[in-house]
């Protein structure tokens, strides 16, 4: 178990050298890797990452298979991690449907895109890409949970029950759990007003209740009523009421926040449900971003 979570560090337009500086003071306070999102060009900037540190692992959480080839994917994914001298976990996944609607993109189903992708990605090391690093699959619900046992060197939830982990878990194959990686972003606000804290990890969660798909793993975690709840609201146009029906059952089930003291001993839950790498996604009461990276590392220390 690392010392420090990792953290997950999004690329800000206008922001990027600055994101790589605090990458590098991150391996310098000891915390245990940086991932991004897909937001901005995560691989990009954990590229730039990869070249000003040597210790801190580095990883995608997640990019979006559908816009690379594979091949075009394994040549990056393959030069992140020569440069890193191995320090990189290429996270996958199929992204969101408004993302899709944004892009004009036409998908199929996910389970064989996936499977397809990582098909095409391995063969690729045969095709000039090289070396390529473990690739780790986005899941939410138990059979792409099941694929990433089959097919994967991991499996990446964003916004993940801790009380669902070790059912999901259950699904990949024993053969395989010594070296699996098990990641999960979780969104984190440390301030010592839990009201004020919680609010906002009700807003940031407010994009993903939306969505049908994250509906139905909470659905599957145990959480029936309060999605059903959420998707009324949804169909009658009332998305303002989502944060009212957020229970503070399943808000602790999904985020950290709350006092340093109350995050860190949430932090070793995780890891006993089940989790490997930990990932936070680090939000303030007082500010943006890097207001929000200050308070974390003040937080770990």
């Amino acid at each position: 178990m690392p010392a420090k979570p990792a953290l997950s560090l999004a690329a800000v337009a206008g922001r990027r050298k600055t994101q790589v500086d605090l990458a590098v003071r991150l391996e310098e306070e000891g915390f245990d890797a940086v991932f991004s999102p897909s937001m901005g060009d995560g691989m990009s900037l954990i590229e730039a990452i990869a070249l000003k540190t040597t210790r801190i692992r580095l990883g995608t959480g997640i990019a979006n298979i559908y816009v690379r080839h594979p091949l075009e994917y394994a040549l990056a994914a393959s030069t992140i991690h020569e440069l890193s001298d191995g320090r990189f976990v290429f996270g996958v996944g199929v992204s969101h449907g408004p993302t899709y609607q944004r892009l004009g993109q036409q998908v199929g189903g996910p389970l064989a895109d996936v499977r397809n992708f990582v098909e095409s990605y391995r063969a690729a090391a045969n095709q000039g890409a090289g070396a390529l690093p473990p690739i780790v699959l986005a899941s939410l619900r138990k059979k792409m949970v099941a694929l990433s046992g089959e097919i994967a060197d991991g499996c990446i939830w964003a916004n993940g029950c801790r009380s669902h982990m070790p059912e999901s878990l259950s699904k990949v194959p024993a053969r395989k759990r010594k070296g699996f990686f098990v990641g999960n972003i979780v969104p984190c606000c440390i301030d010592d007003d839990v009201g004020a804290a919680a609010a906002v990890m009700r807003r940031s969660l407010i994009g993903y209740v939306a969505l049908p798909n994250y509906r139905n793993y909470w659905i599957e975690a145990g959480y029936g009523e309060e999605m059903q709840a959420m998707a009324d609201a949804i169909a009658a146009g009332q998305n303002d009421r989502l944060p009212s029906l957020m229970s503070d059952r399943w808000l602790n089930d999904v985020c950290l926040y709350g006092p340093t003291k109350k995050v860190r001993e949430s932090v070793e839950e995780w890891y006993g449900s089940g989790v490997k790498t930990l990932i936070l996604a680090p939000y303030s009461t007082k500010g943006g971003q890097m207001k929000a990276f200050e308070e974390m590392i003040e937080g770990f220390r």
